[in-house]
């Protein structure tokens, strides 16, 4: 039983620590779309 619910615990950390490193105002998804934006305008202000 014990170990069960050590591995759940785990299993939450894990969840947490994942959710906050992705989300929010600083997270790698809010990086990406930063970052494409960039990209896309330094795109669109190329001269052919």
């Amino acid at each position: 039983m014990r170990a069960i619910l050590m591995s759940l615990l785990m299993v939450v950390v894990v969840i947490v620590i994942y959710t906050n490193v992705t989300g929010g105002e600083q997270g790698t998804k809010e990086q990406l779309k930063s970052s494409g934006k960039h990209m896309s305008e330094s795109i669109r202000r190329m001269s052919p």
